[in-house]
């Protein structure tokens, strides 16, 4: 096809941090005098920037949101997700090998996440695959956050590249509204929470049931 730079969601597309996003949204909910929230209902939010994480758990236990305190939540989640989230990460089965493959056949390989752009960094180091990523932006990075398609426009600045040379895969409503928000062709892998007929419903050239299926696509 007429792609030449993949960038991609990282969690539930790339990898998984359930462990880490629960041990993590459950210390900030404790600091701040909350009640734990089971797992089902975090892993319903993962993507989401943590301002609105914050939101759901609090309206999800019948509280009232305070202000300011979504920023506290942001803070105390990052100090716990500075010590456990990288050992709580795995990239999914063949993820890194695919991602080798892409890279060896000249595609740009680029990441736009939620998470923090030193986080990933810690990731693929962790898996010695700092090569393979060329870009990465995070959270950390940009002012307004996904579904703003910010990020993925300012890869394709960087890069150079046209919008319909650039392709977004993501696992969410989320990512799916990012890639028609920047104009950009966009692939889901229903790895996440999010079902393949919800995906469906967006614009899309393919939905896939992992990362691993779009192999063919790109052949």
């Amino acid at each position: 096809m007429q792609y030449k730079g993949l960038v991609f969601d990282f969690d539930y597309t790339l990898g998984d941090s359930t462990d880490g996003i629960v041990i993590c949204v459950n210390y900030a909910l404790n600091q701040l005098g909350y009640a734990q929230a089971n797992r089902e209902m975090i892993c319903r939010t993962i993507g989401l920037h943590l301002q609105e994480i914050y939101q759901v758990m609090v309206t999800g236990q019948g509280k009232e949101v305070k202000s300011g305190e979504d920023e506290e939540f942001s803070r105390l989640f990052i100090e716990k997700a500075d010590q456990v989230m990288t050992e709580n990460t795995r990239f999914f089965p063949g993820a890194l090998e695919l991602l080798g493959e892409w890279k060896e056949q000249g595609y740009k390989l680029g990441i736009v996440t939620t998470k923090y752009r030193y986080r990933i960094e810690e990731i693929l180091q962790k898996y010695q695959a700092s090569n393979l990523i060329d870009t990465i932006i995070g959270a950390d990075n940009v002012k307004r956050p996904k579904p703003d398609p910010q990020g993925l426009l300012w890869v394709a600045k960087m890069w150079e590249l046209p919008k319909e040379q650039l392709l977004y895969i993501g696992d969410s409503l989320v990512d799916a509204k990012t890639a028609q928000a920047a104009g950009v062709d966009f692939v889901g892998v229903a790895s996440g929470t999010t079902t393949k007929e919800e995906l469906q419903q967006y614009p899309h050239v393919g939905v896939f049931n992992g990362i691993i299926g779009i192999r063919g696509l790109l052949v």
